[in-house]
């Protein structure tokens, strides 16, 4: 059996959010799954409980989420599985998180599968779906 993961899911829109929770409750993996509208949000989440991977878009309000990413940089977070979930799949985005060690680039939409992959610890520079 595989040890539970928490996940942080970072989207402002609760439609997107609940498809992301959906799939990460398949994966088999899953154990907390906690929620944030923003990275400001987010922060305070990460400050407040044990979480093992977040999942965020970009394009967000308040804090958007290479912002998130640089923020987490700074901390004692590195343990922490990073993974983008965005419609954005262009080069010029990819290249803005490239160094701030996110682990998969999943595009929306996406299969179940990806999101299973991030959680179980497999690992693509730039694995997109």
């Amino acid at each position: 059996m595989s040890t539970p993961v928490n996940v942080l899911i970072v989207v402002d829109s609760a439609t997107i959010r609940a498809i992301i929770r959906r799939a990460v409750s398949l994966s088999g993996v899953a154990g907390l799954v906690h929620e944030a509208a923003n990275g400001r949000e987010a922060l305070a989440v990460l400050e407040a409980a044990p979480i093992d991977a977040v999942f965020t878009d970009l394009n967000l309000p308040v804090m958007t989420g290479p912002e998130l990413l640089r923020a987490m940089a700074g901390r004692d977070w590195d343990h922490i599985r990073r993974v983008i979930v965005s419609t954005d799949g262009s080069e010029v985005r990819r290249g803005e998180v490239r160094e701030l060690n996110v682990r998969m680039y999943v595009e929306t939409p996406f299969a179940p599968e990806m999101i299973r992959k991030a959680l179980r610890g497999d690992r693509g520079a730039d694995a997109t779906q």
